[in-house]
């Protein structure tokens, strides 16, 4: 199952990198992966479900955004909704070459991402969200501690995990502009919310809001004790393998 290193520009002429799974047969319908805030197309979760879903006949492309990973442009000029807009970004260049995506995959921020640009592509049929929250400002809690510092100085340095980042008012203040729920409301997709009830990072209600707000058809799934990031990777095949039974109602002749 080969794995194809590729590169595109965003909107505002960002080269962004990339890594198309393509299944060792003719692909079913083709994906776009996106990653959870401060990680890469290259975090366990984005690289064993992606694999997950090739094995099974799903070709898909997980990338960088802009800052992040091997993408070019950097993170304290990005925001939430230039997440959005990579995306787009993303679709727009597979649509390009023939491979117009059918099913959009986000995780944690990543899956709120995808909330927002779902509608934006024709091509797109079915959305999934892994442990995404429902607002972005929810992230807010990653740095709770330096947000008024960032109000009143405009920029702050801030530990998220094992990364240091600089998170600026500019940042701040995208992510509490940034909406949802008309978003979800009008989906013209089918929705598939999967989240674990013991989530510390995105609380489980989250989950329960975007499910009872989405129209139908939408699905939930529950994913028991599994950790935010998937870091098992029986977790993450079983995550691929939802996906993938879920997602053939909807995506399957779509290319």
């Amino acid at each position: 199952m080969p794995t194809e290193y590729v590169r595109f520009e965003n909107a505002q002429g960002i080269e962004l990198a990339g890594k198309l799974e393509i299944p060792s047969t003719l692909p079913r319908t083709w994906a776009v992966y996106a990653h959870c805030f401060t990680c890469s197309k290259d975090s366990l979760a984005a690289v064993r479900v992606s694999r997950g879903l090739a094995e099974r006949g799903i070709g898909v492309l997980r990338f960088d955004f802009t800052g992040i990973g091997e993408s070019g442009g950097e993170f304290e000029k990005s925001h939430f909704s230039a997440n959005v807009a990579d995306i787009l970004s993303a679709c727009g260049w597979m649509a390009s070459r023939d491979r117009a995506p059918a099913l959009l995959i986000g995780h944690s921020l990543g899956g709120a991402a995808v909330l927002a640009a779902a509608g934006e592509i024709d091509s797109v049929r079915a959305a999934v969200t892994i442990a995404a929250p429902s607002e972005p400002a929810h992230i807010r809690h990653h740095f709770s501690e330096q947000v008024d510092e960032i109000r009143r100085d405009g920029a702050a340095r801030v530990q998220i995990g094992p990364s240091q980042l600089c998170i600026t008012r500019d940042f701040l203040t995208d992510i509490e502009a940034a909406k949802l729920d008309d978003k979800v409301r009008t989906l013209r997709c089918a929705l598939l919310v999967m989240h674990a009830p013991g989530d510390p990072v995105v609380e489980i209600h989250h989950a329960r809001h975007l499910f009872q707000i989405a129209r139908h058809p939408k699905s939930f799934v529950s994913l028991d004790d599994m950790d935010h990031l998937l870091t098992d990777a029986t977790d993450a095949d079983y995550v691929a393998g939802v996906i993938d039974a879920w997602s053939a109602r909807y995506v399957s002749g779509h290319m």
